[in-house]
This record gives structure tokens, C-alpha cells and sequence, in this order.
């Protein structure tokens, strides 16, 4: 990743004009994207000469960089495209799949994926204003939200896709977007918002499996409910002669699904819709523990949002805004490649304690300011395993115990308003 970064070819690709980069200056286009990466979020004078004193401290030289300015990083960064951190978090997951067949988790074969949606408060501008749209908050003031759609691999941890998009825009809209990342040997859940004939047909058609939560008004689960069956396969069609005319839909052949009766703990009864239709090889008791592994894609947010801060943009454009996004995306996604080679080492110096142990998120990220840029800047292998090492150690160092049977009760009727939740015993650590 590191040599993209540096390369003529991809520094051409990822400018926004030709011209871009070409005369000398002090920020060039590499020191600008490694310096966007250094989780940026206290005052920009202050970013900035921490930045430079760590490159003149580097043990490579010719990395060292002269002070600049804050209007010359502001000009800088509207040289670059945001779907540069796109690319760079597509190549870091891509080598991760390629090169650790051993370390890659998966479940009966498959890569277990998850979609689910959220919104993000952006800055108040003009241009935010025309682009994402305005809306109203649970204050009732008026506010700039855009919707974020994230594919993510439940069981790795990582952030496969992710898009930033009007708050107009529908989250099966925006899940339907990241079937392009999904592929045969993929299994993606969804919550019930999701679930339509046209949204499953989509997936039947590109030979993607799938599990969803089904609505509990639909005649189809009502019947199969009360019919007090653990699982039936039936075939779904869409109806309304009508509608179909006015959506232009032509294809309109039933689709065989397969649905799983979940009991909850108070008694309640979900219905899971699925493509996994060999009741031998998915036996029904499977369906609710493997449902649930979704929840890591909303806890996911609360990482986003609370640790690495997202919404807390250093750009007012919607540009600074994309690219301060997909920043985040591809640093998360670091982390949790750091994390995930320290899992083993984790797991047998646990066998000694009472509980199992993991890395605490939030300080994880603490750790990075600063240590990211020695995995960008290190020239020779050995350098980067050192670098590499080093936050393999300190996260080690600040392990907490994984407590079972722990939830947090869900209040349905009490209102909530968008504010950055710290709990008591978690501060801030960038």
C-alpha cells in the first residue's frame, strides 16, 4: 500500500487535474495523504507541527518536511480525490483475503457480511445544504445528515464498502451498491428493513446468498408462524399487476426462499427469510446465533462515531468531507488488521484467566496518532516490522475481559438525540 502511495501512476490517478502536484512544493502528494491518515482532529496548527516534528524524528531523512502552513494543506488536500482512501482500503482487505488463508475466519465456507445503515451530521454549508439535503433533528432544528451504508465483514472486522450519500437515499438503494464487492462465496445478512421481493430478487440474480430478517405483517410469516414449524420453504411473488407496470419491471417470476422460525429468550418469535435452502447442511438451530453476528456491524458505528470520531470533519467541502469519511474507513481498517494478528497470541495467554480477553477499541486508536505514519514512512521491512511491533505491544498492554451474558436492555419508547455518547469509564483517546 505504502508503494502506491509514492508512485507516479497512482498519484496521477487520484489528482484532480494533470497539473496537480507538479511544480515542487513543500506538501507534496504523498506527505498530504499520510498526514490525513494521522487521525487529525485538535486544532490544525497543532496537527501539523506535531506532524512535522515526527518526520524530522524519523530515522529516514529524506522524509523530513519543512513547516507548512494550514492554508497550504487546505490547498493541498482539494488536489486529491477522496476515492484514493477507497482505493488504499480495497488494496490493504485485498491482501489481507490473498495472503492469510490460515487467519481468515469464515463460517461453513462462506465470508460472513453484513449491511446496515446509519446517518452522519455534516457541516452546515451551502454546498452540503444542495448535495445531502437539510433535516430536521430530534431538537427540531434544522440539520445537514447524510446516509452511510457500510458492508462489513462481521467476523474479521473489516469495513469492505462504504458510502456517504444524500439522506434521501434508501438504504436497500445504497445496499444494493455494494454487491459489486460481494460475491458466490459471500453470505450477507440484513435487518428486516431491508427485505422485499425486488431487493431479493437482485441477489438471487447475481448468485449472492443471503439471510433477512422477514417483516412480521407479511401474510407469508403470519402463516408460517402460526403454523408452529421450524422451517418451510415457500416461494414469494410480487403482486400488483399495477405497481409492476409503473416500476418497469419485467421479470416477475417467484423466487423460493426459505424461512426460519428464531425464539427469543422472552418469548417473542422472529422469522428469518434465507437462500440457504439445504435444511441438512443449515439446520434451523443455526439460523439465531448466526443472525445475531450482524449486531458487530452496528456496534461498528458506535466505533466510528464515538472512537474514531468521524463526524468531527476537518473540511467544510464535500470533498474534505469524503475524504475525511473514507479516512476513517481505512484506518478502522488498519486497526483491525493489527488486531486480528493479534488475536492467537491473545487467546493463549488467556487460557490462564478467568475471562477472555480483547483489545480495548478506544485506546487502540490513542495508540495510532503518530505510530501510523512509522507504517507508511519505513522504507525496509525490518523498519516496518519494528513499527508494526511496537503498536502490536502496546495493544497488548491494555487488554479488557470479555464478561458473557452481558446486554444492554433496548428502551423502544424513550427518545434519543444525536450526541456523542462517552460512557463513564471511557474517555477520549484522540
Amino acid at each position: 500500500m505504502t508503494t502506491k502511495i509514492f508512485s507516479k501512476s497512482y498519484q496521477d490517478a487520484f489528482k484532480v487535474n494533470k497539473q496537480d502536484f507538479t511544480r515542487q512544493r513543500k506538501l507534496t502528494f504523498p506527505c498530504t495523504i499520510i498526514f490525513m491518515l494521522n487521525l487529525i482532529k485538535k486544532s490544525l496548527s497543532i496537527e501539523i507541527d506535531g506532524f512535522v516534528n515526527h518526520l524530522k524524528s524519523h530515522r529516514e531523512q529524506s522524509f523530513s518536511l519543512k513547516p507548512f502552513s494550514s492554508s497550504a494543506y487546505v490547498q493541498s488536500r482539494k488536489k486529491i480525490k477522496a476515492e484514493v482512501f477507497i482505493s488504499l482500503s480495497s488494496v490493504l482487505v485485498d491482501e489481507f483475503y490473498s495472503d492469510n488463508d490460515l487467519v481468515v475466519k469464515l463460517w461453513n465456507g462462506f465470508r460472513l457480511l453484513a449491511v446496515d445503515g446509519s446517518t452522519m451530521n455534516l457541516p452546515s454549508t451551502r454546498e452540503t445544504h444542495r448535495i445531502y439535503g437539510k433535516a430536521k433533528n430530534q431538537t427540531g432544528d434544522t440539520a445537514v445528515q447524510g446516509r452511510v451504508s457500510v458492508l462489513y465483514d462481521v467476523l474479521n472486522q473489516l469495513a469492505l464498502d462504504a458510502d456517504l450519500a444524500p439522506r434521501s437515499s434508501s438504504e436497500r438503494e445504497l445496499a444494493l451498491k455494494h454487491l459489486g464487492k460481494i460475491g458466490s462465496s459471500d453470505l450477507i445478512i440484513y435487518d428486516r428493513g431491508y427485505y422485499s421481493y425486488e431487493f431479493i430478487k437482485e441477489h438471487v440474480n447475481a448468485g449472492i446468498d443471503f439471510i433477512i430478517r422477514a417483516k412480521a405483517d407479511l401474510n407469508i410469516v403470519k402463516s408460517f408462524i402460526a403454523s408452529n414449524k421450524n422451517t418451510q420453504t415457500v416461494e414469494i411473488t410480487l403482486g400488483r399487476p399495477l405497481y409492476k407496470r409503473e416500476r418497469g419491471i419485467v421479470d416477475i417470476s417467484p423466487i423460493k426462499i426459505r424461512l426460519v422460525r428464531v425464539e427469543l429468550p422472552k418469548g417473542e418469535i422472529e422469522v428469518i427469510a434465507t437462500s440457504l435452502l439445504d435444511v441438512k447442511k443449515y439446520p434451523s438451530k443455526q439460523f439465531k446465533a448466526l443472525y445475531f453476528k450482524r449486531w458487530k456491524v452496528e456496534t461498528y458505528y458506535d466505533e466510528l462515531k464515538n472512537k474514531l470520531k468521524a463526524e468531527h470533519f476537518t473540511g467544510y467541502s464535500n470533498r474534505a468531507i469524503q475524504q475525511d469519511f473514507h479516512t476513517a474507513i481505512l484506518v478502522s481498517n488498519i486497526q483491525s488488521l493489527i488486531v486480528n494478528d493479534l488475536k492467537e497470541e491473545i487467546n493463549i495467554e488467556a487460557k490462564a484467566r478467568k475471562w477472555e480477553y480483547k483489545v480495548n477499541t478506544n485506546l487502540s486508536y490513542g495508540f495510532l496518532k503518530n505510530r501510523i505514519l512509522n507504517l507508511f514512512l519505513s522504507n525496509h521491512t525490518t523498519d516496518l516490522e519494528v513499527a508494526f511491533n511496537e503498536i502490536k505491544e502496546l495493544f497488548k498492554k491494555h487488554l479488557v475481559p470479555i464478561k458473557p451474558n452481558r446486554s444492554n436492555h433496548r428502551n423502544k419508547t424513550k427518545r434519543i438525540t444525536k450526541k456523542h455518547k462517552v460512557t463513564k469509564n471511557q474517555r477520549d483517546a484522540i
